[in-house]
């Protein structure tokens, strides 16, 4: 077990502001060089973890402002949790000593989109790895839709708002983590970690946090 080198509002702190710099247009680019890759060539010391959504525009890396050794990230298809990330996650949380998790969502989110799809009543063909990808988010949808209409259980894409329906699967993404890894949840029971979840707003470039556990303190967006 790698003890963590800061707080996790410490690593909260110089991650949310890394995302100030680059909402201003005033990105520092830092540990980018030369010197800083040949320092990592023996090691890693990520103080935080990001599991994201695969999308092409969210370049962990460029929106924080970070560089190389900064981050440890895993992606996939709207950031679902399996084995393979909960293995990553505690990794990064046990042998690198990262201080905090960071589980990014983002608006206009294609996989969604297609949950919502699947959700209705007559939902497109898909191959059977995406219909499977796709199944957890399908109770943010179902939840979402079952609150406001009671006509009937298949969702209208047209009849519901897909960033909300991506907020309330961030925050179970956030609680299926915590689920899956007894590690993880030690160490925010330790409060040596904190696992925060935003969704990143695609036009402004801000990362808006929804959920939090663990020791860190900031202001909640609500979830709508």
């Amino acid at each position: 077990m790698t003890a963590p080198r800061v707080t996790p509002q410490q690593a909260w702190d110089a991650f949310a502001a890394g995302n100030e710099r680059f909402v201003s247009g005033t990105s520092a680019h830092p540990n980018q060089d030369v010197e800083r890759r040949s320092e990592l060539v023996g090691s890693q010391a990520p103080d935080v973890a990001l599991f994201g959504c695969s999308d092409s525009r969210l370049a962990a890396e460029i929106i924080f402002d970070c560089g190389l050794g900064d981050l440890f990230i895993a992606r996939n298809m709207g950031h679902v949790v399996a084995e393979s990330i909960t293995a990553s996650m505690e990794y990064a949380v046990t042998e690198l000593g990262a201080a905090l998790i960071v589980v990014l969502a983002h608006d206009s989110c294609g996989a969604v989109a297609a949950a919502i799809d699947q959700t209705g009543r007559t939902p497109s063909p898909v191959t059977d790895s995406v219909r499977n990808t796709l199944a957890p988010i399908q109770p943010a949808v179902q939840r979402l839709w079952l609150r406001d209409n009671r006509d009937t259980p298949y969702a209208d894409a047209s009849r519901i708002d897909a960033n909300a329906v991506g907020r309330i699967h961030l925050t179970a993404t956030v609680s299926a983590l915590l689920r899956t890894s007894r590690a993880i949840s030690d160490a925010v029971d330790a409060g040596t970690l904190a696992i925060v979840g935003c969704q990143y707003r695609l036009t402004e470039g801000r990362a808006v946090p929804y959920s939090v556990v663990g020791p860190v303190e900031l202001d909640l967006a609500p979830l709508g």
